[in-house]
């Protein structure tokens, strides 16, 4: 008991400890009973001296038997069970032998036992060291399981971790072949300019992706951040075709959710929503909390899904939005929903309206998970040093001056979502 890989919390935190003090308090109350019912069956004091040496050997056999036992705990059960009956047995005999030589030597000494009459306590001491080893293997058993328990449970975590991880650098080379593409065609069109405005504007992104918290859980303020970033490069290619908006509560900036969770739906508004129509699309990203439940949306004024429409339900969009369901099963299991919806009625496509563009029915995504708080709300890269405050509520600006749009840059070919 004393060698085991115990729990390693609360009694048992200190093995040798916990094994010493059952030991010491178990022994001292078998002697406790003995003496008691020695008193009481009027077998006077002098009962005691051979109760007292009884104890003294069946603490020290016990101490035997415990080595014995560590060393075929963890062997087969066959094995364990015959060598336990072999060394159970052996230990009733000596127990008993030594017992019925006190009693007769301290309490009757004008008896001299022989011969099988030494396994006269043999019932007694068979049922003690019994009851000893059952006591012995039932808290090391039990306890074995507990750590293997912790141990698979540590395991999984480690592997559900991994494949977050997994998903969440899924993103990051969906998201770079387009940039870079778009980057090519600046460069053979001779834009320069752009094309380093764009290289320095990714180098930014991919470093709040590397250095933001690998597998775990970001703040809304910093994932808005993300997208900040993520847009000022998609700002290049589109200029003012691309409108957005953010609308998020300050009570909602501390929340967490996954990482780099919103950028591959923001990405999907990109593609449908602005790039195949002339006059660009409206969108609008909002987070709120509501009954201890946060709400994410991010609304387009574009095509939408359905008859005639190329949203992002259609062939060549399944990594970014099969990625985002699996992140959230991870993270949340069923206790989340994620809803695919048009846009009708949404501030994005009333804003639209109120400019009098007929612009298109539009997406809404709607993501509803548990509010989680942080303890304090961490801006993300070059998120202004301000607390309590909306992270937006105007058409979007981005951090750095946005350069016109070029039309050679505003649709790119090989495009994935």
């Amino acid at each position: 008991m004393g060698s085991l890989p115990l729990d390693r919390r609360g009694f048992f935190a200190d093995r040798n400890r916990a094994f010493w003090t059952l030991q010491i308090a178990g022994w001292s109350g078998y002697f406790l009973v003995r003496a008691l019912s020695g008193l009481a069956n009027a077998m006077g004091v002098a009962f005691i001296l051979p109760a007292i040496l009884v104890t003294i050997t069946g603490f020290s056999i016990t101490l035997l038997m415990a080595s014995a036992y560590r060393r075929i705990i963890r062997m087969k059960p066959v094995w364990v069970w015959s060598l336990t009956i072999l060394i159970l047995g052996a230990g009733a005999i000596l127990f008993s032998t030594i017992e019925v030589w006190a009693h007769a030597t301290f309490y009757r000494p004008d008896w001299r036992p022989v011969g099988i009459e030494f396994m006269g306590a043999i019932l007694l001491t068979l049922a003690v060291l019994g009851a000893w080893t059952a006591l012995y293997y039932g808290i090391n058993y039990y306890l074995m399981l507990d750590e293997q328990a912790e141990r698979f449970a540590r395991l999984e975590g480690q592997a559900s971790r991994a494949q977050l991880e997994m998903l969440r650098y899924q993103l990051n080379p969906h998201f770079l072949f387009n940039t870079l593409n778009s980057i090519s065609t600046l460069v053979l069109v001779g834009d320069t300019e752009k094309a380093n405005a764009m290289l320095s504007r990714l180098s930014s992104f991919l470093r709040y992706t590397l250095v933001g918290e690998r597998a775990g859980l970001t703040t809304v303020a910093q994932e808005v951040e993300a997208l900040r970033l993520y847009l000022d490069i998609e700002k290049i290619r589109f200029g003012e075709r691309m409108r957005v908006a953010f609308d998020v509560e300050p009570e909602a900036e501390g929340a967490r959710l996954p990482s780099l969770l919103l950028q591959p739906l923001v990405e999907n508004a990109v593609k449908y929503a602005v790039t195949p129509q002339e006059e660009g699309a409206d969108i609008l990203v909002s987070a709120r909390v509501e009954r201890g439940r946060l709400l994410v949306e991010v609304a387009d004024t574009g095509p939408g899904i359905g008859p005639g429409g190329p949203g992002p339900t259609h062939e060549g969009t399944g990594l970014g939005l099969d990625n985002i369901r699996e992140r959230l099963a991870q993270v949340y299991g069923a206790d989340h929903r994620f809803e695919l919806a048009p846009a009708l009625g949404s501030e994005a496509v009333q804003a639209a309206a109120a400019r009098g563009q007929a612009l298109g029915p539009g997406l809404r995504v709607t993501i509803d998970v548990p509010c989680q708080m942080a303890g304090a709300p961490q801006p993300g890269p070059n998120a202004p040093a301000q607390k309590g405050r909306p992270v937006a509520t105007s058409l979007f600006a981005t951090t750095s001056p946005a350069l016109p749009a070029s039309p050679a840059s505003a649709r790119e070919p090989g495009e994935v979502a």
